[in-house]
């Protein structure tokens, strides 16, 4: 079981967390939402909680939690940019189908 990130993800969440000036990793999680049931949590991440999993990835610390990781297991979180936009993108090989705007998704 492991979530990853892509080289350019990796170079895109150290950038941010030395502008940042503080931090050890990006938190990866799961919510109810949207109109397929699931949406994505991203967030910053100074400490590792208990009951966190962590993975390492090029150098940084990916922290789920054991109900988000059940969704996640074998994602990558790539960053790419598709004409003037910019974004992280979740390559997740368990979802089934996607809302019409890929805010959400079921498994």
């Amino acid at each position: 079981m492991a979530i990853s990130l892509s080289e350019r993800a990796a170079k895109h969440v150290t950038n941010f967390l030395q502008k940042r000036g503080k931090g050890i990793g990006i938190r990866l999680g799961v919510r109810t939402s949207g109109c397929s049931g699931m949406a994505y949590k991203l967030e910053f991440v100074d400490e590792v909680l208990d009951g966190d999993l962590q993975f390492d990835s090029h150098g940084l610390k990916v922290i789920t939690d054991a109900k988000s990781l059940a969704y996640l297991d074998g994602t990558e979180l790539d960053f790419v940019r598709e004409g003037l936009n910019e974004g992280f993108k979740f390559n997740n090989p368990n979802v089934k189908n996607e809302c019409g705007c890929g805010e959400s998704f079921n498994v």
